[in-house]
């Protein structure tokens, strides 16, 4: 089917001739192109009014921008009419003067010389415009209106030869044939080069005279609505393909691919593979020169269709080595392959390398203090209840079964003046609230919770709290407590009842 398709076009048939039946393949709608892909813009001016007149006004381009057979036509018609115009005037004077009749009468002085009817002056005026000169027909002294003639006739010959023959010559070495050896690629392609998705196509020049100055520009036209509701329907846009950087600059010696970045700022940051199908745009692609063997400027042309862009695929190489020189096969110049290539658009690409991948974040258990938080939610009367404005995590540790129980045990091992916190994990601003006298107590309150959570009992971490606090109390005591306080003797005489029991059954 491809391969009917690519012989005969899109129009064909298959016959089915096993069943008699005649499958017809959908005819695709041809697209409307702004630029053909020769060149020529598909545009055409109509209801002109009044302004037709400015044609006439710039006469020469004019006549320039015509097409072959209208400007060889008026080529013609202007020098046939002009010589007849002419001739008729030398005729007329012949037939007035009598030149005619006594033509013939050598005693008879002419106004010109041998001549005796229209082919006679025909012929005189055909000499005397193409400075022949035969030397048979002639002027005299005696024809004055012939003098006069004479020159008008120079001069007006002079300015029909330089508007025809330069209006020609202008025709005839325009650039615009030398556009015809300027090769673009039939389709562009989209694929990945450096790790970047980018819009390709190719350019070659099938001469050995080199273009000067080659420089290449595309344009995207694509019909769009503005935020207030003007619809643009032939919007032109510019592809960036290589303005920064110089790349636009071309050393056309050898078939190039043009490159064109799709980035944040190209109009294709959103195009992936399968809006491509859905997609209605045109890029004209220009390339401009000056002719080295002429100095004329000339500009090729061409257009890409969304349906002549290809996705995933890339051009084959065309140039070898050879011996002693590079060989351009251009067999292949439109030649290209499939290649891997991502389906979504950049869009989208960056929208998903800017989420944080879970496996990247850091995490850190952190350990808090549940003595700590007791201590500082005494004080946090005066801002409201400190517990509300803690992690979540903590806030459920705190309100679990068995950190009440060791908050219970904590309470008991220790008295309310010399509780001890440890806020080196919890955040700043909870820091400067519990930057107090316990804040010289953080080790032992931390070894205290750690011992707490064996499974050793609960009377023995109690009971070694009290010792290790006890030794931290005397220690402290010219910071914590008055001189005149009497310290007690024993450890155990500080413990209630129960406690008390339950050490001594130990």
């Amino acid at each position: 089917m491809a391969a009917l398709r690519r012989k005969f076009g899109e129009d064909y048939q298959v016959v089915n001739t096993s069943r008699g039946t005649t499958f017809s393949a959908p005819v695709k709608k041809k697209r409307q192109r702004f630029v053909e892909k020769n060149g020529r813009c598909n545009v055409q001016h109509g209801n002109l009014g009044g302004e037709t007149s400015r044609y006439l006004s710039d006469l020469f381009t004019t006549l320039v921008d015509l097409k072959w057979r209208w400007n060889l036509l008026i080529f013609i018609l202007t020098y046939t009419i002009a010589w007849l115009v002419m001739a008729s005037m030398w005729w007329i004077i012949a037939y007035i003067r009598g030149d005619i009749g006594n033509g013939h009468d050598q005693s008879y002085t002419p106004c010109v010389a041998n001549v005796y009817n229209f082919p006679s002056a025909f012929l005189f005026f055909i000499e005397t415009e193409a400075t022949i000169g035969y030397g048979y027909r002639y002027i005299t002294e005696k024809c004055p209106e012939g003098i006069i003639l004479f020159l008008f006739q120079s001069l007006l010959g002079s300015i029909v030869d330089a508007f025809l023959i330069g209006c020609m010559f202008i025709k005839m070495s325009q650039p615009k044939k030398r556009a015809e050896t300027l090769m673009f690629s039939q389709d562009a392609v989209i694929s990945q080069r450096d790790g970047k998705l980018c819009l390709m196509f190719r350019v070659g020049n099938l001469r050995n005279s080199h273009m000067v100055s080659a420089q290449i520009r595309c344009k995207l036209i694509k019909s769009r609505q503005t935020p207030e509701g003007e619809f643009l329907p032939l919007d032109q846009c510019e592809l960036d393909v290589g303005f920064g950087t110089g790349a636009d600059q071309l050393f056309l010696v050898s078939p190039l691919t043009i490159c064109h970045e799709i980035n944040s700022k190209s109009p294709f940051f959103d195009l992936s593979q399968r809006s491509l199908k859905s997609e209605q745009f045109e890029i004209v692609v220009i390339l401009e020169g000056i002719v080295e063997t002429t100095g004329m400027t000339c500009q090729a042309r061409t257009s890409y269709t969304e349906d002549e862009v290809l996705w995933g695929h890339r051009f084959l190489p065309v140039m070898s080595l050879e011996d002693g020189f590079f060989r351009v096969d251009y067999s292949q110049f439109h030649s290209n392959f499939e290649v891997p290539t991502p389906a979504y658009s950049v869009k989208e690409y960056e929208e998903k390398s800017s989420l944080p991948s879970p496996a990247a974040t850091p995490h850190r258990d952190r350990v808090f203090s549940v003595d700590c938080l007791e201590a500082v939610e005494g004080r946090g009367g005066r801002g409201g209840s400190v517990s509300s404005r803690l992690p979540s995590k903590l806030q459920r540790m705190s309100s679990s079964g068995k950190e009440d129980l060791q908050r219970k045990v904590l309470r008991l091992s220790s008295q309310p003046a010399e509780r001890a916190c440890s806020t080196g994990d919890l955040p700043l601003k909870l820091q400067r609230m519990g930057s107090s006298p316990c804040q010289d107590e953080i080790g032992l309150q931390l070894k205290s919770l750690k011992v707490g959570f064996e499974v050793h009992g609960v009377t023995r971490s109690t009971g070694d709290l009290h010792r290790r606090s006890l030794l931290h109390t005397q220690m402290h005591a010219p910071l914590h407590t008055p001189l005149s306080t009497p310290t007690p003797k024993r450890p155990e005489d500080n413990l209630p009842a129960k406690l008390r029991r339950m050490n001594a059954d130990r």
